[in-house]
């Protein structure tokens, strides 16, 4: 099989040196190309050159419009119906794979929010509480006072506390 290909490419490699020889253009002072009589009548044949790239071996691509297109082998009714079984089957897992990633995230998100929820009334049970009772002690502080001070119910801590 080797030496069939070696044959192939060796065989094109000569047509392409002796089609080099053959087709040598033939420029006019003014540097535009004149063909000589067998060029002209073999254009409509057109003998492909030496590829710039120097790869010989590729061939000269076709417009999709060219190309005749197959319908392909049909399969029997039995094997479709295989593969779409085979399908369904595979569909499903993949959903429920999603949906098992979704429940995951979802118990993720709640927790986390339980655990912000009971970080903060953990934060706000451990607070210093302080009862204000006079209220010209508001009046004679500071704008640096007044801004940490929160205003608070403290009866229900009191009650919850009993």
């Amino acid at each position: 099989m080797a030496d069939e290909t070696q044959a192939k490419v060796s065989s094109i490699v000569t047509d392409i040196t002796k089609s080099r020889d053959k087709y040598k253009e033939v420029t006019i002072a003014n540097n535009a190309p004149v063909l000589s009589e067998k060029r002209k009548q073999e254009k409509g044949k057109t003998i492909r050159g030496i590829p710039k790239s120097g790869r010989f071996w590729k061939s000269k691509k076709e417009k999709f419009s060219t190309i005749n297109k197959t319908k392909g082998l049909k399969q029997d009714f039995s094997k479709k119906t295989a593969l779409r079984l085979e399908l369904k089957r595979t569909k499903e897992l993949s959903k429920q794979a999603l949906e098992q990633l979704k429940e995951k995230e979802l118990s993720r998100k709640e927790r986390r929010r339980q655990n912000l929820k009971k970080a903060e009334e953990n934060r706000k049970k451990s607070e210093v509480v302080q009862v204000i009772t006079n209220t010209t002690k508001l009046k004679r502080m500071r704008k640096k006072q007044l801004r940490f001070i929160e205003k608070r119910d403290t009866n229900k801590e009191v009650e919850s506390s009993k």
